[in-house]
């Protein structure tokens, strides 16, 4: 396979190439029915069909079985194929994130609890594998506002021998092979419980990460509130400090033209009284005069 064709991507017409990554857009215009989300249907659809396959003439019948493993084979492989197709093709959809986990947790909760009710699987290793699953998930959701837990190569060995062990259970083997199947079993739960507490801790060290992260943006946020108020409110007092210069300046010109103006007054009165004193000593002189 070399590409996708383009209704696949969402119909945006870009030829994918083999491993190359497309842009936001196409990831955006990823159609329901693409191949990943085929895949991962196909996989739901197949959990009832290897459920009824493996009960089936009682649950013992070697032919049926072997009916049941082609089944839970074909599962097993598209969980391998969908991821890859989408996260290469960039085909991830809001319904392949959340379809394509429990695809996987059905089919083997499926075959674990269904080999436990024929007898071939002892309980407490249902209970293990699929406690160490659930839990996973939730802690996966525990952490996702801080950051997304990234599968672990031991993760995916984990899943490798979980789905070997639990096909050669379907299967109805005798002798060594039994015993085999019995060791790989045994290898497919130390794997589940280590890399179940591989996840727990990087689970923990993520959200102390991510808290800390947090509490630093807010503090980040809060001195740059403080500075904001800081300079608004130093701008305010300038100008208050400022106008109140300028009124006391307008202030104490208002008083000095106030009292040139009166000073102007005074002067033309003085003048007034000058000339009046003048006529008068005139006025007294001629009469003086008149009575000579």
């Amino acid at each position: 396979m070399t590409g996708v064709p383009a209704s696949a991507a969402g119909g945006s017409g870009a030829k994918p190439v083999r491993g190359g990554k497309l842009g936001t857009a196409a990831v955006n215009q990823a159609s329901l029915w693409n191949i990943a989300n085929i895949l991962t249907m196909v996989r739901l659809l197949l959990v009832p069909g290897f459920v009824l396959l493996l009960f089936h003439n009682g649950g013992y019948d070697p032919a049926w079985r072997s009916f049941a493993w082609a089944a839970f084979a074909i599962a097993m492989i598209t969980d391998l194929f969908d991821g890859h197709l989408a996260r290469t093709y960039n085909l991830v959809t809001d319904f392949g994130k959340i379809a394509d986990p429990i695809a996987d947790k059905a089919i083997m909760g499926a075959a674990l609890v269904s080999l436990s009710v024929l007898g071939d699987l002892p309980w407490w290793i249902t209970g293990v594998i699929i406690a160490r699953e659930l839990g996973i998930t939730l802690m996966r959701f525990w952490v996702i506002r801080h950051a997304v837990i990234p599968a672990s190569r031991g993760g995916k060995l984990k899943t490798l021998a979980q789905g070997t062990a639990v096909g050669m259970y379907v299967l109805a083997l005798t002798g060594p092979l039994a015993t085999l199947r019995f060791w790989m079993m045994m290898v497919a739960v130390v794997l589940t419980v280590v890399t179940g507490l591989d996840y727990v801790r990087q689970a923990v060290v993520l959200r102390r990460k991510g808290l800390a992260a947090e509490r630093a943006a807010a503090a980040e946020r809060a001195a740059r509130a403080t500075e904001a108020l800081q300079a608004a409110a130093g701008t305010t007092v300038g100008g208050t400090i400022g106008g109140t210069a300028e009124g006391a300046v307008g202030a104490g010109s208002a008083a000095g033209a106030v009292a040139g103006a009166t000073d102007v007054r005074g002067g033309v009165t003085d003048v007034r009284g000058g000339v009046t004193d003048v006529r008068g000593t005139a006025e007294a002189r001629d009469a003086a005069e008149a009575e000579r």
